[in-house]
């Protein structure tokens, strides 16, 4: 038979125990909430991307260069054609995420003033989107998209897409001639 003493410890002893399994499991699911938060995150960086969508150019008065739209569930990137082609726009090409912490090795920008980072998985072409706020204030950006194609890189500008051909091969300087300056005395 249990003294009195012994059936009080015992239920004391049932009492910890049963905190203890309630606090652990307080712990554990808010252990979970922030892994929720963290994926969330990562969902809502992916939905980020659609600030991307559309077409490029290196000047606001040229046509589109560039189109980066979605296929598939997939980002895709797509350069124009010459005026030789049958058609105005190449064969997509991947794009993927780059981490905000690869921004150093393209782009001469802190990585906490910008908001997506896509390229080519080659990387020959890396696009970066500036907060808006940033671009604003930084007077070197007169746009909020960077592009960083084959060691190079410039602000572009977001323009209209457009399906007419134009021949970017083109060479604008072959009609121009030079003539060698000669002095005056």
């Amino acid at each position: 038979m249990m003294s009195l003493a012994s059936k009080s410890s015992s239920k004391n002893l049932s009492h910890l125990m049963l905190a203890m399994a309630a606090s652990s499991m307080l712990l554990l699911s808010a252990c979970n909430d922030s892994n929720t938060q963290a994926d969330t995150k990562k969902v809502e960086k992916i939905a980020d991307l659609s600030i991307f969508e559309g077409c490029y150019t290196v000047s606001h008065d040229e046509p589109a260069q560039i189109k980066v739209s979605q296929q598939g569930g997939a980002w895709v990137m797509q350069m124009k054609e010459p005026a030789s082609a049958k058609r105005v726009w190449d064969d997509a090409e991947p794009l993927e995420v780059i981490e905000n912490s690869d921004i150093p090795q393209f782009f001469s920008i802190d990585p906490d003033n910008v908001d997506a980072v896509i390229g080519r998985p080659d990387r020959v072409l890396v696009l970066a989107h500036v907060k808006p706020v940033y671009a604003n204030i930084d007077p070197l950006l007169d746009s909020e998209y960077l592009s960083y194609i084959y060691k190079g890189a410039n602000t572009i500008y977001r323009v209209e897409c457009d399906d007419v051909n134009t021949d970017i091969l083109a060479n604008p300087h072959a009609n121009i001639v030079i003539d060698n300056v000669k002095e005056t005395i």
